[in-house]
């Protein structure tokens, strides 16, 4: 990647992630979402979109020619075997986006957001790792209210993600965001000052 400093930002389902990324940006820090990306290289007529047709079946297309996501979805969730073969099809693809997207900023340094970036062990490809970190019981209460979905379900996609203890292991900057909005924002203030002299310094 360029010598632009590299912050990767993680956390797990409603920790806060968008929350965080766009305080950064309200203080005109480049941010890099990896959903998005992974949901650009899917759309018609991109290459991923047919291999993973060809892998799972053209059933996953909706009336429009889209992938549709949630069928996908289902197939994944409790075939690890199929989740291992997506992954192989979109991870190296994301990751090329990436580091594509990054190499033209014009920054001391951007975040970029990657939500499985322990899982997909790529720590090494950034320079510094921050993490959004909750107790447990208050990430299920705001993901289950965020996606009006249940408890039990989002416990599920919790156990099938990175634990809160790795991604604490991992992690170079934490923010604890079950604080209030102020005390939050504060928090990315002092760390965008961080960043910046850390850039400098490099």
């Amino acid at each position: 990647m360029s010598k632009t400093l590299h912050v990767a930002l993680t956390g797990g389902i409603g920790s806060g992630k968008s929350t965080v990324s766009s305080i950064f940006q309200s203080l005109g820090v480049p941010v890099i979402d990896s959903d998005v990306i992974s949901r650009t290289i899917v759309m018609p007529g991109k290459p991923c979109l047919k291999n993973i047709i060809d892998e799972f079946g053209s059933t996953l297309l909706n009336d429009k020619g889209e992938l549709d996501r949630h069928k996908l979805r289902n197939i994944i969730f409790n075939d690890s075997e199929a989740k291992t073969k997506l992954e192989e099809l979109l991870h190296p693809v994301i990751y090329q986006e990436i580091e594509r997207a990054a190499s033209s900023i014009d920054y001391p340094y951007c975040l970029i957001a990657i939500p499985l970036l322990i899982e997909t062990q790529a720590t090494e490809k950034f320079d510094r790792i921050l993490l959004v970190d909750l107790p447990e019981a208050v990430q299920l209460a705001r993901a289950s209210d965020r996606d009006n979905t249940s408890i039990d379900l989002i416990s599920e996609i919790i156990k099938n993600q990175a634990s809160r203890e790795q991604r604490l292991k991992y992690a170079d900057d934490i923010i604890d965001n079950s604080v209030k909005i102020e005390e939050l924002t504060n928090a990315v203030q002092k760390l965008h000052n961080k960043y910046l002299k850390l850039a400098e310094a490099n």
